[in-house]
């Protein structure tokens, strides 16, 4: 496809695509009981929507290259871009807070249980994560409605980033952790409540973290003790 016809194509795909979208918050606004107004609050909601995008695709950028770089096994930025399931739940988050933030939080809701149903990763589209996020394998994975992530995050499968506590919490109070820039947590770890894991900080597998961390910190299970015993001796 020459160059101009793929501008063309991109053209005629997003024109679409913000006509449907226009139809699904029109939809939202008339649940909303915000009927009245609701071809000009549509048209100006998809319209700051679109607005959004460049800096949408700047923060998928940031996304692909730190996937790109992080793993070994990646062989080509379109290989991360198409198979890479981190990535596609990314993508469907970032648009998602996009639409959260405007004031569409069910649209941003179906989106984001479109990401959660092709991707094994729940992130609810309130959360706040900065660019260069790499999510890896990615099952399982839980990010928090008031959870905030900075830039350069790397999380690997069944990571939980939740509450502590839920009974008599009211609706929308910051109760998810905050993760600092260019922190990893490996596979199974568990980090809950209002808590700050500092920049630059190592979460080792299947540990369970409830509390503040400092810059630097590296977490990790306590030390496994082997023993072997030869022909039932020590037993």
């Amino acid at each position: 496809m020459a160059g101009g016809d793929v501008g063309a194509f991109v053209r005629r795909m997003l024109e679409s695509a913000l006509g449907n979208l226009t139809g699904e918050v029109a939809t939202e606004l008339a649940f909303q009981r915000r009927s009245g107004q609701t071809v000009v609050e549509c048209d100006d909601l998809v319209g700051r929507f679109a607005e959004s995008l460049p800096e949408i695709r700047v923060l998928l950028d940031s996304d692909i290259q730190m996937a790109y770089r992080g793993d070994p096994a990646a062989r080509s930025v379109a290989e991360v871009l198409v198979c890479y399931p981190g990535i596609h739940a990314v993508m469907h988050h970032r648009i998602a807070h996009s639409l959260h933030r405007l004031g569409v939080p069910f649209v941003a809701r179906v989106i984001s249980e479109l990401g959660r149903s092709e991707t094994g990763i729940d992130i609810h589209p309130a959360a706040s994560i900065g660019g260069g996020c790499f999510i890896d394998h990615g099952t399982g994975v839980v990010i928090g409605e008031t959870a905030i992530l900075g830039d350069n995050v790397r999380l690997y499968q069944h990571v939980t980033l939740g509450a502590k506590k839920l009974d008599g919490v009211p609706k929308g109070m910051p109760r998810h952790p905050i993760v600092e820039d260019d922190v990893t947590i490996y596979s199974g770890a568990t980090v809950l409540g209002r808590i700050t894991i500092g920049k630059g900080s190592v979460i080792g597998g299947g540990v369970w973290v409830t509390s503040d961390l400092p810059p630097g910190s590296f977490v990790t299970q306590a030390r496994t003790q082997v023993e072997a015993f030869t022909d039932g001796g020590g037993i």
